[in-house]
């Protein structure tokens, strides 16, 4: 019988709502709170799976939509699931693809049935319904599923929020009917909450979703044009709704300083494109704040990204190699730059875990939200 997917809480800050814990998986146990960079289409842009788990990373985020549109759910159903098929083996969350097919707004229908719309690959027609997120995602071979959901931008009016928590609910159902005994493949579903900034619309859909009886629990529609302050407000609200005993996930951001607010609300899991989308602009974390390689001060310097980073690039290369790299083109300084910022992520929540386990999360966080927000200020004087 497979490994049943299981979170123990390890340690609780007393200063906080920071805890630590453990994700036990088929694919192996993760310490929380854990940071997935994003695999969109099987493979976390520039870097191989090996360098990946070099940064430290032991979960990663792959997306249904466009593993669904290419290569297709089918083929690596055939090549003996996605894990095999990236040559990853440690645990995968996959999204529902709702999120994606939600941003493409010109190219999609919703209805209560599910969401048609037209590939971005070649106009072709599809419909993405609870069954088939789960299904997409069973053929994967996900570790961790999402249910399919619909995310309202924060423009949305209030009665919008309202029609897509009824809508996320009516999914969850659905999605919990076909998912059936997932426990006992090794796989987990976790439900999404939905409201906006509603406070009150917030506690509803928790409420609802909780008594679904989910695996795992996830806070949607955030960064989706929310001021950071919100961002934080809704993650502050949200935290203490969601069941002690079941992994809390804020999907879909963030910056350094967000994380290290948000694991200090209760929340273990996250992901975002910022640490590899940001490698490929030139713009690197460090803890005294984001480094722009391109800036012509780095031309002769020949010191580390960072001084207190262990990471292969810190550890070989100068700044003034990286900023010729990257104003060569040079594919090798997307490389490094990524080796770099993934392994800054991770460190960040080595550090959170450390903290947490010494009961000292409140005062790191308050002396690393500083780091951070000094160093942005220096960067911006230079």
């Amino acid at each position: 019988m497979p490994l049943q997917f299981r979170f123990e809480t390890t340690h609780q800050d007393p200063g906080s709502r920071a805890r630590r814990g453990l994700l036990h998986t088929l694919h192996g146990t993760v310490e929380t709170p854990v940071f997935m960079p994003v695999g969109t289409h099987g493979a976390v842009r520039a870097l191989s799976p090996d360098e990946i788990l070099a940064t430290g990373t032991r979960m990663i985020l792959s997306n249904t939509y466009h593993l669904y549109l290419r290569p297709g759910a089918a083929t690596i159903e055939e090549m003996g699931g996605l894990h095999r098929f990236m040559g990853w083996s440690g645990p995968i969350l996959t999204d529902s693809g709702g999120f994606q097919v939600f941003s493409l707004a010109e190219r999609r229908r919703i209805t209560d049935e599910g969401v048609e719309f037209r590939s971005h690959l070649d106009g072709s027609s599809h419909m993405l319904t609870p069954e088939t997120a789960i299904a997409i995602q069973r053929a994967l071979g996900s570790d961790v599923a999402m249910i399919l959901d619909e995310c309202s931008p924060a423009t949305a009016t209030r009665d919008e929020h309202i029609q897509a928590m009824r809508r996320t609910s009516a999914w969850s159902r659905r999605c919990l009917d076909v998912f059936g005994a997932g426990s006992a493949t090794g796989s987990a579903l976790f439900g999404i909450i939905q409201g906006g900034t509603h406070a009150d619309l917030r506690r509803e859909h928790a409420s609802e979703i909780v008594a679904m009886g989910f695996d795992g629990h996830a806070v949607g529609g955030v960064s989706v044009g929310e001021s950071r302050e919100e961002i934080w407000g809704v993650g502050e609200l949200t935290g203490p709704l969601l069941p002690a005993e079941k992994p809390r996930y804020m999907m879909g951001l963030g910056a350094p300083s967000d994380l290290v607010r948000l694991i200090g609300y209760g929340f273990d899991m996250f992901d975002c494109v910022m640490p590899t989308r940001n490698a490929r602009n030139g713009t690197l974390f460090t803890r005294h704040g984001m480094l722009h390689i391109k800036n012509e001060a780095h031309t002769r310097d020949p010191r580390p990204i960072d001084e207190e980073c262990a990471c292969y690039a810190c550890r070989r290369f100068s700044r003034g190699y990286l900023r010729h790299l990257f104003l060569s083109g040079e594919i090798l300084g997307h490389r490094l730059n990524s080796i770099h910022n993934v392994h800054f992520y991770q460190d960040l929540m080595r550090g959170a875990r450390e903290a947490i386990a010494s009961g000292s999360y409140a005062a790191w966080r308050d002396a690393t939200l500083e780091g951070l927000a000094q160093g942005v200020s220096k960067e911006a004087e230079a």
